[in-house]
């Protein structure tokens, strides 16, 4: 090292050399030094409350602002699919509203469907906790499912009863009976047909059975419970929706499928009579 007038410096003037064990190479992230400090659940503990009790230490060590820590691998993937679940769920149910409201040319009758999801998350929760699973990402998948599956037993009842009031005008009291009479059977083998396909998923072994098995207990869970309410629930909330539809003063008018019906019978009728 050069000092003043050029004069040359020994480093032993400032510094020492002191024999240490250091790192071959440092890991970055990005542009940053970073250093990775892995953990394993205990037994009975969630990775939810892993991750709150890490960001309450972190708050409590007062750590400095040139201090930035995340979560990789599990538990990163963990909170992306935390802040996306609810915004992915909201949106399927707002396409499945907008779908089946064009399908039966209604804006309240797709309620009456949709009001079959409540049943299932509730079924697929308590099956987990009856279990002890947790509500991981392979669950939630499983919640998604039961939107998809659970829905169908309310569009069998909700579609023949718009068919007979429209069509053959009858009140919604005995529309909605006579779907519930007709449509019984056809709703307790596709359940079950989708209870049985499930069951393997919940209750098989062999490798990698503990990962898909939240999967099936969740589908398992939501089809019996929502089986059971929505025989019950949905021909209620159909009656009591039509009764708030009469009391706006909704207009009836009637659908489109009714209308080329009611058009096409006197072209028929004089078409025949023409015949003869």
């Amino acid at each position: 090292m050069i000092g003043p007038g050029g004069t040359q410096v020994p480093l032993s003037a400032f510094t020492h050399f002191v024999p240490k064990v250091e790192a071959l190479s440092i890991n970055h992230q990005g542009q940053f030094p970073a250093v990775t400090l892995s953990f394993n659940l205990a037994p009975g503990f969630a990775l939810g409350q892993a991750v709150d009790k890490i960001h309450a230490m972190m708050a409590q060590l007062r750590v400095p602002g040139t201090l930035d820590g995340s979560f990789q691998g599990t538990a990163q993937a963990f909170q992306a699919s935390l802040s996306s679940t609810p915004l992915l769920v909201a949106a399927a149910i707002l396409v499945v509203y907008i779908v089946l409201g064009m399908l039966y040319e209604s804006y309240i009758h797709p309620i009456t469907i949709l009001s079959a999801l409540p049943s299932a998350g509730v079924g697929a929760l308590l099956a987990l906790i009856l279990l002890h699973y947790d509500l991981s990402v392979i669950a939630m998948i499983g919640v998604i499912l039961l939107i998809g599956i659970v829905k169908k037993n309310a569009i069998m009842m909700i579609d023949f009863a718009l068919q007979a009031e429209r069509l053959e005008g009858k009140s919604p009291r005995e529309a909605i009976h006579q779907a519930c009479l007709l449509r019984f059977r056809p709703i307790m083998m596709t359940t079950f047909a989708a209870l049985f396909g499930s069951m393997p998923i919940a209750f098989g072994q062999g490798a990698g059975s503990e990962l898909r098995r939240p999967l099936g207990i969740a589908i398992v869970g939501g089809l019996l419970v929502s089986q059971w309410l929505t025989l019950y629930t949905t021909p209620i909330i159909y009656l009591y929706l039509e009764r708030f539809a009469r009391w706006v003063g909704r207009p009836y008018r009637p659908s489109r499928v009714q209308e080329a019906l009611t058009d096409a019978r006197p072209a028929l009728a004089e078409g025949r009579h023409g015949a003869e």
